[in-house]
């Protein structure tokens, strides 16, 4: 059965073409499929290639036909974004939008009694690496004539907590590095924002609420549609923010 795409009008990212890293996981997986229905070409982006393949099928079937590309943030240098960013010009010509749902969260853990290598990573894959690829990419999304970099926060009064380790701390981190580069970039064509989803019912908040049952935690695929606002022209409203979209 052909898939049914929605009408041109109620697609704004029609002609884009979109990055998203941490493609497979909850949100990822939700907004690709959004960006897809929403007209966009979607580079998926995440470390497990079964996943990758998988959510391969779902997006083509929403849109335009997806691109895999399998990284692990955990292991990626500079290089290997400098790599992607050369092999997404290449291959498309263009970048209009960068989407980091990529997160690291091994679970609630005392601060003395954490790894160091989990603490490391955390802040590497929440934090650095999401910088990383963000930097490597400027220079293609520049070239856009209505780029997007968004980045998926958490609560940072919830985090900051007790036991949210280097997962807390990195989450900080993002937001400091949302107001500066916004800051840096404002009077560019890059517009800079993140979205703050409510509690999703995730595989990363099952690690922290194992047995928890809250009303108030909702299926991602509920945030997704926030995703496509801030990653289009209507994103423009929430340029340099931490949007909370009300559900």
């Amino acid at each position: 059965m052909a898939a049914t795409h929605a009408p041109a009008e109620a697609r704004p990212l029609e002609g884009r073409v979109v990055l998203v890293a941490g493609a497979h996981g909850g949100l990822g997986a939700a907004a690709s499929v959004a960006c897809a229905q929403a007209g966009a070409t979607t580079v998926l982006l995440g470390r497990k290639v079964p996943k990758l393949n998988r959510l391969y099928d779902a997006v083509a079937a929403a849109g335009p036909e997806p691109a895999l590309y399998p990284l692990d943030m955990e292991g990626a240098s500079p290089d290997d974004y400098a790599q992607l960013a050369a092999t997404l010009e290449s291959e498309f010509g263009r970048l209009d939008g960068l989407l980091h749902c990529a997160a690291e969260f091994p679970g609630l853990t005392p601060l003395a009694q954490t790894d160091p290598a989990a603490f490391a990573r955390a802040i590497h894959v929440n934090l650095t690496a999401r910088w990383w690829l963000t930097q490597a990419c400027l220079p293609l999304l520049s070239r856009s004539s209505d780029p997007s970099v968004v980045f998926v926060v958490d609560d940072t009064d919830r985090v900051g907590s007790a036991y949210w380790g280097g997962y807390g701390v990195a989450q900080h981190g993002v937001e400091a590095l949302v107001g500066m580069l916004h800051a840096e970039l404002h009077n560019g064509p890059v517009r800079v924002s993140a979205l703050r989803p409510g509690p999703m019912r995730t595989t990363l908040r099952s690690r922290a609420y194992v047995d928890e049952n809250d009303a108030r935690a909702r299926d991602a695929a509920e945030f997704a549609p926030a995703c496509v606002t801030l990653l289009s022209i209507d994103g423009a409203a929430h340029r340099g923010q931490i949007w909370s979209p009300a559900l």
